[in-house]
Formats: structure tokens, sequence, C-alpha cells
């Protein structure tokens, strides 16, 4: 799939941008009365929809690694809001670049996905009835994929334009509109419903001639899943969505199509080597670079660059890891002790959940490509002896990054490149299914189920090889404290902590928190030298950056827009 993507009929789907992000108008260098005859052409134009989840402001960099930043467990290096750093601070304004970038990115995969649905409807009159059956199955994935699009739009942006034809981009700037999240949310659950009542499992899938990282049944019935649960949260609060949610899960749960990996690190040997494994992968996007070095038009993006492994660069071998999210260390310092009991000291016995060691890297690679931590050189230095020395800096202590995306433990075909790289990144795995679905059995039923606890330990008993650590006889506000944690462990630096902690409420009462349990964890002996990695609690606003601003580009064309909260300049 991955070669597909690159071979992709680029030039059949080329969409470029005028007056503003949502007036788009369809630049093609092919005929569109000549184009998409049949059922093979129409595939490689669909391809085309979904590469455009692939640049640096969609899932190349922006909402993979960028967004997701300023939570509880990361935070970006540095103690300045300096260049790639004022987004995850929370210290940008409405003008910032990237925020336009990936706003105007969105609006492209959606006139993407709206302008095939519209030509594949036409064509398939034509079509053979094998080819109009392959059509069906191709208008629910570019409609899972808009109402993907549309649920990124909506839970970071709120109030948004809906572009429903490609025909509504032809009007004035001075005539968009912004549509409630209630009524998003609903074209959006119209679009995955569809999606799910016709693609098969991915298992089942005989009519595709590759489903290698495509929409399937269990792909559609996750989103909508995770779309009710974001609806039932804040800042729309429909309560009712957690029946949605929990019947839903419920149906992907009970099909047994879908389950857990065994092997928890064999979830990140996957998709650093590309390997596609639906079992428990549900959204997956695909990268491939066919050159050595990660050419401007190959596909490819950053993870593991930015979100990975500190690594210097080996000449003609390797290119390096910058390391530039850290994992905020009161996160590790509750990670190692969670499960010790009262009277036990920590040592590298008691940690007994595997996620840890397997999520946070307490360890870089050096020249000579051994392992090295601070403090000690030529081995893997235990993180618990760093913490303990006294003539250590606590700025020095603070290396620990994201080990999932370990570039030079993992990967096999290693780009040459300092900035990018053919690493996947997990959009939706089967175990967010599970939590989702404890947690909303749980809101739903206003306490935990015999059905909650069986999903949420489930993800446990591979997080710990057995059935000792499973939850019982908690009360509906512990059970939710315990999913909302285990989805902390689980999920790590996957880029659903900030949504979370906006969906349930707590956003900016955590991001204070955490600042100021770094800034007390930071007083050492010279704290003006030792000042603490830059923590957005100092820039976080209360009823201001649950929300990111409306692009001021737009704000400024569309005349009818408002901005959202404390977001005016």
């Amino acid at each position: 799939m991955k070669k597909i993507f690159y071979y992709i009929l680029v030039s059949a789907m080329c969409i470029l941008p005028f007056s503003c992000s949502l007036d788009e108008e369809s630049r093609t260098e092919i005929d569109k009365t000549r184009f998409m005859m049949n059922a093979q052409e129409a595939e490689t134009v669909l391809l085309g929809v979904y590469q455009s989840l692939v640049s640096d402001a969609m899932y190349g960099y922006n909402l993979s690694i960028l967004f997701n930043l300023a939570t509880d467990c990361e935070q970006v290096e540095g103690n300045t809001t300096e260049n790639y750093r004022i987004i995850p601070s929370n210290a940008f304004n409405s003008s910032q670049a990237e925020v336009q970038a990936t706003w105007a990115g969105l609006y492209k995969a959606i006139y993407n996905a709206n302008d095939f649905i519209e030509i594949i409807q036409q064509r398939m009159k034509i079509y053979t009835e094998t080819d109009r059956q392959l059509a069906y199955l191709y208008i629910a994935e570019a409609r899972a994929i808009r109402g993907m699009c549309y649920f990124e739009l909506v839970r970071r942006f709120g109030n948004v334009p809906l572009m429903t034809s490609t025909a509504m981009s032809e009007q004035a700037p001075s005539t968009f509109v912004q549509e409630r999240p209630e009524v998003v949310y609903q074209f959006i659950e119209k679009d995955l419903v569809h999606a799910a009542q016709t693609l098969p499992y991915a298992t089942d899938d005989t009519e595709r001639t590759n489903n290698k990282f495509r929409i399937s049944k269990g792909a559609a019935l996750g989103l909508l899943t995770k779309v009710y649960a974001t609806w039932a949260g804040y800042p729309v609060k429909d309560e009712s969505k957690w029946e949605e949610a929990a019947k839903t899960a419920k149906v992907l749960v009970e099909s047994k199509k879908h389950s857990l990996l065994n092997d928890y690190e064999q979830l990140w040997i996957n998709t650093c080597n590309g390997a596609w494994d639906p079992t428990e992968s549900l959204i997956e996007i695909s990268f491939y670079s066919p050159t050595a070095s990660g050419g401007a038009s190959d596909p490819c993006g950053r993870i593991g660059k930015w979100n990975g492994v500190k690594t210097t660069v080996i000449a003609g071998e390797r290119g390096s890891c910058a390391g530039n999210v850290k994992v905020i260390h009161p996160f590790v310092l509750k990670w190692r002790t969670k499960d010790l009991v009262e009277g036990e000291e920590y040592n590298e016995e008691t940690v007994k959940d595997k996620r840890l060691n397997l999520s946070v890297a307490n360890y870089q690679y050096n020249p000579t490509k051994t392992l090295y931590a601070k403090g000690k050189s030529d081995t893997e230095a235990k993180a618990i002896e760093n913490d303990r020395k006294p003539e250590m800096k606590n700025k020095e202590k603070q290396n620990y990054t994201p080990a999932k995306w370990d570039i030079e433990k993992y990967v096999q075909n290693k780009l040459i490149n300092n900035d990018k790289s053919n690493v996947n990144w997990y959009f939706l795995r089967y175990s967010d299914v599970l939590l989702l679905y404890a947690e909303a059995l749980n809101e739903w039923k206003g306490s935990p189920t015999p059905e909650a606890y069986a999903a949420i330990n489930e993800v446990r008993r591979r997080a710990y090889g057995n059935n000792d650590h499973d939850l019982k006889g908690l009360s509906p506000e512990e059970f939710r404290q315990a999913v909302q944690d285990e989805r902390a462990y689980e999920l790590a630096f996957e880029g659903h902590r900030r949504m979370d902690l906006v969906r349930w409420g707590i956003y900016y009462k955590t991001v204070k928190t955490t600042s100021n349990a770094i800034n007390l964890w930071f007083q050492d002996n010279d704290p003006e030298k030792n000042k603490p990695y830059n923590t957005a609690g100092r820039y976080t606003k209360l009823g201001k950056h649950e929300l990111y601003p409306i692009p001021q580009r737009d704000m400024d064309l569309c005349e009818q827009f408002n901005q959202n909260p404390n977001w005016e300049q």
C-alpha cells in the first residue's frame, strides 16, 4: 500500500487554494470527463484522497505531534516559546501559520473527498456490476475520510463551516457561515454510519484487491465510538451520546473481528516498518519514501524524528533524531510507582506494567550507535539511578523521550534524513475503543458494568501479563478516574491525551497542576541556570485553549465568522 501511495496519479486530484481556505477550486491536468471510467481508475483517485492525510500540516507532523503536546504527559523541548515551541506552549495567536495550514489541509482533504464522491456517483452508472460494487465501497471509504477530517475540525476548532459539496466552494467567502458543533457531528455520524454499514471488516474483505491501511467496517465503528464519546463531553456535553458510544463499541467488540496483539512491543515494530496487521490497527496513516533521503515530494512524515529517541548522525547510515518531545517527569514518577504497595520501594523488579519501558526512553544513541544516558556512558542507565544522584541538575535528568517510535531500535530500512521518516502513525487502535467502551458504559449506566470491567481489564492484562491487577469493586467516580489513568498509560504520546483532557472538561486544571508539579520538581541549588522545560501552564487560559482559534486569514475574508472565545486580536 505504501508503494501505491507513492506511485499514485497525483494529477488526478490536484487542488489549489485560492481566496480563502474554504474557497477551493479543482485544477486537474486530466479531463474529468475522460477519467474514472472504471473502478481501477476510481481507486487510483481514491488513494489520492488518502494521500491528503500525509502532509506536514496533517498527520505528517501537526496532527500527529505538534498539536497534541501541552498535556500532563508530554511537552516540547526547551524553556522558551521560540520557533516550533510556540504552539506546544500555547503561546501562539490566531495568525499562527501552522494553525492556518492545518485548517486549510483539512478542508482540502474534505474537498478531495467531496470531488471524488460526486464524480464516481456519476461514473458508476456506466460501470459493470462488479465495478459498481467496488464503487460503493470506495464511496464509503471517502465518506469515512471526510467524517474523520470533520471530526478533527469540530473537536479542535468548534464552530466550523460545513462544506458538503464542491459546489459550495464556488460561493464568495463572504457567504460562508459556521455551523453549530451539533450539526457537524450529525453530518459526521451519517458518514460513519454509512461506512460501517457498507464496508466489510478487514479480515472479511474479498472485493478490494488491496485493503492495506484502508478504512474498514471496524475502523468506521471504532471512529464512530470515539466521535460519540467526544460529542458527549465538553464543550457540547450531549450526554445521550454515551449510550450511542457504548452500543457502537459493543458491535465492534462482540464481532470478534479485532483484538489486542499479545505483545505490546509488536505494535511499534509493525508501525515503524509499515507492516500491516489489522488485528489491533483500525486506522493507521501510512508513509512511504522510495528514496534514501525522503525527498520533498515523498509522502513521508516526522514520526520518530520529533517524538522519538534522541539520536546522533552517522554519515551514510542514519540521520539524526531531534527528540524534541520530552516526557514530563512527574508523569514518569507516577507511572513508576503506581503499582507499589505501602512500604515498597521502586526498583526495576517492582515495575509491573510492561508498557513503561516500551513507552518512555531514558536513553539516547551516541555517534557509535551505543545506548547511553545522562550520568553514564556506553550503557543503558536506569532512570531511577540518575534521579537519586545529588550532583546532577534536574535539567540533566529531564531527558526522557517517547520510546514507541525508536527508529534506531525498530526500523529496518531507515531514511538517511534528519527530519523525515517512513514510520506510520496509529490514529486509532482497538485498545482505544476498549477503553472508550468501558468509559461509555460507566457514564451511561451510572456505574461500571461487568462489560466495562472486562473491557478495561483486557487492556490491563496485556500490560501486566496476568490478571493480578484486574479492577473490581470501584465506584462510578473511581472507575472514571481509572479509565482516565489507563488511557494515559496505554495511549501515551499517541495524540489522544490533549483531546481527552478537553472532552473531560479538565484541560486547564490539569495543565496548571502539571506546571506546578514540574516547577516544584525543578527547585534545586541553582534555579536561575536550571529552569524547567517549557510548560503550557505559563500561557494556558481557561475558556480559551480548549479550542484552537479560527485562522485569522479566514476570519478576515469570511465576514460572517465569529472567532472562538478569548482569541480575538
